[in-house]
């Protein structure tokens, strides 16, 4: 596979061009399930930027729920293998707006990461199906667009009005709209995959085996999920002749 250019390149007199998020115009990323080849042909990559794009078109499709693509972080980290330059890529592209970063409740270290314009849609969204647009919560949304969500960069911010968390009751971090039912399917996703290779004589599989496998209780894509397994360090992937092996960590 040949390696994609950087999308964090600099301009000829030395000044960093602004990445291109899905939302620009010039240039569009391939449409959200366009490209279907397989796990082990796009693992890894070597830009970040790349890696979020691609990632974003693979995001599943789930019968009656409106979420605009994100990605885990554990997944950039799977696929990226300098994971110290996927932090420093990420801070950037978040003081650019370019995308925003979440604290997810479904794990300690589960982050999610949305492309800014992904987000403002995914906002808008829900604020119309409330009817906040007609009401006063347009003004609300408005002052959340304007004066929040373009200056407050962090996963948290001390505001009472925003959604709250339990650890700090003073804190409270920033939410994707409508996610609840994918939390629930990556919980159970992950276990049932783990569960299904804690099953195996050697708890491996074929990676290509592995991410054809239907599963029964969770209603995400397996490959969504096997990159997740990965990038958090709970599924590992081992080279052999006849393909790359999925297998469960011991270590």
């Amino acid at each position: 596979m040949a390696e994609p250019s950087t999308s964090y390149s600099l301009s000829p007199g030395g000044k960093k061009k602004r990445p291109r998020s899905p939302g620009d115009n010039d240039e569009q990323p391939p449409e959200r399930n366009q490209i279907c080849t397989s796990l082990e042909d796009n693992l890894l990559f070597s830009d970040t930027m790349i890696a979020l794009q691609l990632m974003r078109t693979q995001f599943p499709k789930l019968e009656k729920v409106v979420t605009q693509p994100f990605i885990l972080q554990s997944q950039l980290y799977s696929s990226v293998k300098d994971r110290t330059q996927v932090d420093r890529d990420l801070e950037s592209m978040k003081k650019d707006k370019v995308l925003r970063v979440f604290k997810l409740s479904s794990g300690q270290d589960d982050h999610a990461i949305m492309f800014m314009d992904d987000y403002l849609k995914q906002v808008a969204s829900a604020v119309k199906r409330s009817g906040g647009r007609d009401q006063d919560g347009g003004e609300v949304f408005e002052w959340f667009e304007r004066d929040v969500v373009q200056t407050k960069l962090d996963v948290s911010i001390n505001q009472q009005e925003l959604t709250r968390q339990l650890i700090d009751p003073n804190i409270y971090w920033f939410a994707i709209p409508s996610i609840g039912p994918i939390l629930k399917g990556l919980s159970q996703g992950r276990k049932e995959i783990l569960s299904l290779l804690s099953r195996k004589k050697y708890k491996e599989m074929l990676l290509s085996s592995l991410e054809k496998t239907k599963l029964r209780f969770s209603p995400l894509d397996t490959r969504f999920l096997i990159r997740d397994l990965i990038g958090s360090g709970h599924i590992k992937t081992v080279q052999t002749p006849t393909g790359l092996l999925a297998r469960i960590s011991r270590d």
